[in-house]
């Protein structure tokens, strides 16, 4: 079979740019169309005609952005011509407060300081027994720095405490320098990614649902909440009316108070807790997934058995009023949240991802959705009267904004965040070079980093609040990256 994949190779190679490429005019892509008639010809058998029209339609989901990504003489990270990056942080770096930068960053959100300083509250994904990652040294020799009541959950008889949390540094964006760094969350499990609320704190999540048993002394699968301007550890409290699940990512909606939620399950639902006082999350509240209206139990996963008619794919564009469902038992000791809450009549999402509040909507990924499982990117747009009664009349709007058709669009979206000029920027977790892309309001994708270090998954993108730097995490080296140029050079594509 050999020579079959070297003949896709070739024909794809046609259809498809690559990062030193300028994008196919729709005349010219015709024009080496017709040159290859008969490689088509095999390339359909293969794929099927759904993948081969997704491969035709390729040129049309591409955008420009900032250009060719320019070859990193460090072999770090490529970059557009006029950017660059510095080094933040490398795991085991001494921190501020005398322990050791834990490793396995994953996502992030930047503050406002005092002055010239923002603020950067970073996740770190680990899980118990990796003590080459912990904050307190692979003998715990350091766990003395640290007082237990500020550690959630300090591990089972004889074991160690759980190594996950978060760290926040302090950035000076006019000097490109770190000004300090410490730990701000001990003692929780995977956390992966989160979201910043309005109100100045990071919303850290749990990607597991860990019991209490052998490794941990506590349960696991909440939210925590980490305040950005806070010099030393933050209390270590689940928000549990938030649920129990397996979490990733959270947004805020600014007017209502609601945090959604996605969760990184091949069957998870999306989530929205509705808090009795807006900003009070402790407070208690009402935990609801997602329902598409006239569609109960609908799997937007868009998955299909090979072979199969997939005409039937919602397809990018398609827009779905939206319910939301009140969830009970939300603490769920079974892990059957989305089960229950499917069987009630939620949609259900292919592992989502990250999640972020920009262009007044919620953009959320889904790793593994899509017909070629390549990953899906959903818009949710709050209804005017979001969470109260009103939603009847005037429901929210959820949008398949994107669906990636072949790799060399996007593969494995996972972190993402909204740009101060309103595109998606949205790391990938796949396979091979894993790059930085951006999304246009028009939903056509363009490069604008690639991991040259490793195949590491890239995450915790985030954008300073004044927009001059953006950071990133190249996840299993565990560098946090602060990246700027010139960024009002951004080719407009509607």
């Amino acid at each position: 079979m050999r020579w079959r994949r070297a003949s896709i190779a070739s024909i794809l190679k046609i259809l498809i740019w690559n990062e030193h490429v300028m994008t196919f005019s729709r005349r010219s892509f015709i024009k080496s169309s017709l040159a290859v008639t008969a490689g088509f010809a095999g390339l359909h058998q293969l794929l099927g005609s759904q993948a081969f029209a997704a491969a035709k339609n390729l040129s049309d989901m591409q955008a420009h952005g900032f250009g060719p990504l320019v070859a990193d003489p460090n072999g770090i990270f490529d970059l557009p011509a006029g950017f660059s990056y510095k080094v933040v942080s490398r795991p085991g770096d001494v921190m501020s407060d005398g322990l050791l930068l834990p490793g396995v960053p994953d996502g992030m959100a930047a503050f406002a300081g005092e002055g010239d300083n923002v603020l950067v509250v970073r996740n770190h994904e680990i899980s118990p027994g990796d003590l080459d990652s912990s904050p307190w040294g692979e003998e715990s020799e350091l766990l003395s720095k640290t007082p237990a009541e500020s550690i959630y959950d300090t591990g089972a008889a004889g074991k160690p405490p759980c190594l996950g949390g978060t760290s926040t540094f302090v950035w000076n964006v006019k000097e490109q320098r770190l000004v300090s760094q410490h730990l701000s969350l001990a003692g929780t499990v995977r956390n992966c990614a989160g979201g910043p609320t309005p109100w100045g704190s990071w919303l850290t999540c749990e990607e597991t649902n860990l019991r209490a048993g052998d490794t941990a002394s506590k349960d696991h699968g909440w939210v925590f909440e980490v305040p950005a301007a806070a010099t030393g550890m933050a209390a270590p409290i689940p928000i549990k009316p938030m649920g129990r699940f397996s979490h990733e990512a959270v947004a805020v909606h600014p007017e209502s108070g609601a945090v959604y939620q996605t969760e990184d399950t091949l069957d998870g639902l999306i989530y929205r807790y509705v808090p009795n006082v807006p900003g009070k999350l402790l407070e208690g509240g009402k935990l609801q997934a997602l329902v598409v209206r006239g569609k109960p139990s609908l799997d937007t996963r868009n998955w299909f058995a090979p072979g199969t008619d997939t005409s039937a794919a919602i397809a990018p564009g398609t827009v779905f009023d939206v319910e939301w469902l009140t969830l009970d038992n939300v603490e769920a000791p079974e892990d059957d949240l989305r089960a229950r809450g499917f069987a009630a009549g939620a949609a259900r999402f292919a592992r989502g991802e990250g999640m972020w509040y920009g262009n007044d909507a919620v953009y959320f990924a889904c790793t593994n959705g899509g017909v070629t499982k390549k990953g899906q990117i959903w818009k949710y747009t709050p209804s005017p009267a979001e969470t109260t009664d009103g939603e009847a009349a005037a429901p929210g709007k959820l949008e398949l904004f994107l669906e990636s058709p072949h790799s060399d669009i996007l593969e494995a979206c996972d972190n993402l965040c909204v740009s101060p000029w309103g595109d998606v920027i949205v790391c990938e977790d796949g396979r091979g070079v894993e790059y930085l892309h951006g999304v246009t309001k028009a939903g056509k994708v363009y490069r604008f980093g690639a991991n040259r270090l490793s195949e590491s998954e890239l995450a915790g993108v985030c954008f300073s609040p004044d927009g001059s730097t953006l950071f990133v995490n190249i996840q299993a080296e565990g560098l946090t990256l602060a990246i700027t140029g010139p960024w009002d050079n951004i080719h407009a594509e509607g």
